[in-house]
């Protein structure tokens, strides 16, 4: 391993000195290090990531999930403030659009759990690994995650409906938006939430080599959901609890009818398509790199 090193440093000091490129030597390096940020290194850093979250304390988990639960729901209320701000004119859906992406720039940035995020990165050392151990280990984060994150939309969308901010004009755009989001059939709502449950975990696969355009990165793909109108169970609970706690919606019509689809599709767009399509390019890679790892 030391002379595979040496070698390394050898063969990229060698390049250094032959390129006549004009570049600083740091300049070179950073260049060395998004040329080896390939498909199998963006694959490591995820599942290593996901390796971590699989290990946390349940304790740890669940405060995070509600912090994100609670984070989420700016997502609603910066729609609802754009819309009332705005004209009505027809620009103003994409504008208002972008709105969406402010929970989720909250919740990526600052390291919250949001179950849409975990379903691809602890779905990746499963795969890789697959144990009976480890396939406890995500049902566990996976269960207080997205129940942390219930409860701290639960509370969001209470102030919500109840208008706790005193602003009567911001809380019914938000209930419009809600009813716009929640009344869809369950076969529309689950297609939508296949493709929000695959952006979500493009993020999470675009972040490593973002680097410094993580906010970016995180804007663009999310400002997408709202945009096409899909569905997303997290910032889609806040829309329908708040529609609940208003009254206009039973909880177990929402249960059946939003968080069932919306749930399932995203496990599918994230946990089943992306994580299965993210692994299937690497595996051959992983084996031809660690022979040893053969069984």
């Amino acid at each position: 391993m030391a002379e595979r090193s040496e070698h390394t440093n050898e063969e990229t000091q060698r390049r250094h000195d032959e390129e006549p490129t004009g570049l600083t030597s740091r300049e070179l390096d950073e260049v060395d290090e998004r040329h080896r940020l390939r498909p199998l290194a963006v694959y490591e850093l995820v599942r290593q990531e996901g390796e971590d979250e699989l290990s946390r304390p349940a304790a740890s988990l669940w405060w995070s999930g509600l912090a994100a639960g609670l984070s989420i729901g700016f997502s609603v209320l910066t729609q609802a403030v754009l819309r009332v701000n705005l004209p009505d004119a027809s620009w103003t859906p994409l504008v208002t659009s972008w709105g969406y992406s402010v929970g989720f720039l909250i919740v990526i940035l600052g390291r919250q759990q949001l179950f849409t995020e975990i379903t691809l990165t602890a779905t990746l050392p499963v795969l890789a690994a697959p144990r009976y151990a480890l396939v406890v280990s995500l049902l566990r984060l996976w269960a207080i995650v997205l129940a942390a994150n219930f409860v701290g939309t639960a509370i969001f969308a209470a102030g919500i409906a109840w208008d706790v901010i005193a602003m009567p004009e911001i809380r019914e755009a938000a209930l419009a938006i809600s009813r716009e989001a929640v009344f869809e059939g369950w076969a529309t709502l689950f297609l939508r939430a296949i493709v929000a449950g695959w952006l979500m975990a493009t993020v999470v696969w675009l972040l490593p080599s973002a680097q410094h355009s993580s906010f970016v990165t995180v804007v663009l793909v999310t400002t997408l959901i709202s945009m096409f109108h899909l569905a997303h169970v997290v910032a889609g609970s806040v829309e329908a609890m708040a529609l609940v706690w208003n009254g206009e919606l039973g909880f177990g019509a929402a249960l059946a009818n939003f968080y069932m689809p919306v749930l399932l599709g995203n496990v599918i767009g994230g946990a089943a398509l992306f994580a299965l399509l993210t692994y299937a390019q690497v595996a051959t890679e992983m084996v031809e790199e660690n022979p040893s790892k053969i069984k």
